[in-house]
């Protein structure tokens, strides 16, 4: 899956922020002694205790090629992490942003005696130096946002499409809407919500969803709409009538026409759906077609993935989309964090930056409660972040308490605040 910090890279390159949905958590609180959000909370301790438990951090972020300038803004926040005379050390090593380069970096690095790997940014660099840490036993907290390189030793911080689905599917449940359906760039992006949608009705004892895909034609989206509202099925028959009552173009032809028009079509057999466009172009074409298939907000939830949080201004303007739902961050408690990055680099920070500095911090309070063992990071009730809760699970999953936003005229607005806690077996 394409991670998605590549796609967005020309946003990092005009310093524009990218929201809350591309965080990671940060820390809440303050670190007294440098103003910081403070290091992660830490829970009660059960998994196997594997890992190191000394050395410095090793960063892997990429300082050349084309990813150069993500990778600085990455280095810049992990930096604010470990302030100048403190203990662990930072060790930033450049993976020029491919997999070769990670591997040789990451291999730099453990040879230095490096304890832990933040980082490195994409999947496929992940992949590479995911062997190298096994070997060496030392744990890896990578950037990438794709779930298929989670495994023990292996967490990626991204926002996950799972976690995405997982937050808002659970919501729209617990309002009642238990029928799924799916309508979803034909990506690697896309079929991946797909699996997560499937994954999350399955758990949740749902009907298997409906999903049709598209491309981002006028007429592959017409088409996709059109089929996952069974329009065919409910409204054609009524269309059709309406057309003939029309084409008699008498009086009584045309009464008959306003009389049918008046007819409620059936609603769809869904009563959820999931839309899986990250463009403002193909989000306004879908809003266009839902009503016109009569895909209406009072009978079906819509609900979308993070990277509405950057579009949900402009999508207050479509009524179609307003009450559509999506999960994020809640960008409040990121506050602290861009506070000190902007007065320490003298610019907003990018979402991605928390990433870096999250997992810094971690890494600083793992040294300084038992090492960066495996027991350590996977704390059942997890870490307190600037983007909320998160849970790194033995198998290398993560849990992310995201909150619910619904799309509004103007701002969107909290439909159902972040957790604070996981409930535990």
């Amino acid at each position: 899956m394409e991670d998605y910090i590549v796609r967005l890279l020309p946003y990092l390159r005009s310093c524009l922020f990218l929201g809350a949905s591309l965080a990671l958590a940060s820390c809440s609180g303050e670190l007294p002694q440098v103003g910081l959000p403070s290091a992660l909370i830490p829970g009660s301790v059960s998994t196997p205790n594997t890992g190191k438990t000394s050395g410095n951090v090793l960063l892997l972020v990429p300082l050349s090629g084309p990813l150069a300038p993500v990778g600085q803004v990455l280095a810049n926040a992990a930096k604010l992490a470990f302030p100048a005379g403190s203990s662990p050390k930072l060790d930033v090593r450049d993976t020029g942003g491919t997999p070769t380069g990670a591997a040789a970096a990451a291999q730099a690095g453990l040879a230095a005696g490096d304890g832990i790997i933040l980082g490195p940014l994409t999947a496929g660099d992940t992949k590479a130096v995911a062997p190298i840490a096994k070997q060496a036993g030392v744990n890896v907290l990578a950037f990438t946002n794709d779930g298929s390189v989670a495994a023990p030793g292996v967490w990626p911080l991204g926002i996950t499409p799972g976690q995405q689905v997982k937050r808002v599917v659970q919501a729209a449940a617990d309002a009642g809407h238990t029928q799924l359906a799916g309508l979803l760039p034909d990506t690697e992006f896309g079929h991946s919500l797909a699996q997560a949608l499937q994954q999350e009705a399955s758990d949740l004892s749902e009907p298997t969803p409906q999903i049709v895909y598209y491309d981002k034609s006028f007429s592959s989206i017409n088409r996709a709409v059109r089929e996952v509202s069974d329009w065919d099925a409910r409204g054609q028959a009524l269309t059709a009538q309406i057309k003939a009552a029309r084409d008699q173009d008498t009086q009584a032809g045309m009464a008959k026409a306003r009389e049918l028009r008046r007819q409620q079509v059936a609603p769809p057999s869904f009563n959820a759906m999931f839309i899986g466009a990250t463009d403002a172009n193909t989000l306004a074409e879908v809003a266009n077609f839902l009503p016109y298939y009569a895909v209406l907000p009072s009978q079906v939830q819509l609900m979308g993935p993070t990277l509405w949080a950057n579009l949900a201004s402009a999508m207050g303007s479509q009524p179609a989309l307003i009450g559509a739902i999506y999960a994020a961050p809640d960008p409040a408690n990121a506050s602290a964090f861009e506070a000190k990055y902007s007065a320490a680099y003298g610019s907003t920070p990018p979402g991605i930056a928390n990433i870096a500095f999250d997992a810094a911090a971690l890494a600083k309070l793992a040294a300084s409660s038992g090492g960066y063992t495996t027991n350590v990071l996977t704390a059942p009730s997890g870490f307190t972040g600037t983007d909320g809760l998160l849970v790194l699970q033995a198998d290398g999953t993560v849990k992310r308490g995201l909150a619910v936003f619904a799309i509004a005229h103007g701002q969107p607005t909290i439909a159902s605040p972040a957790p604070t806690n996981f409930k535990q077996p």
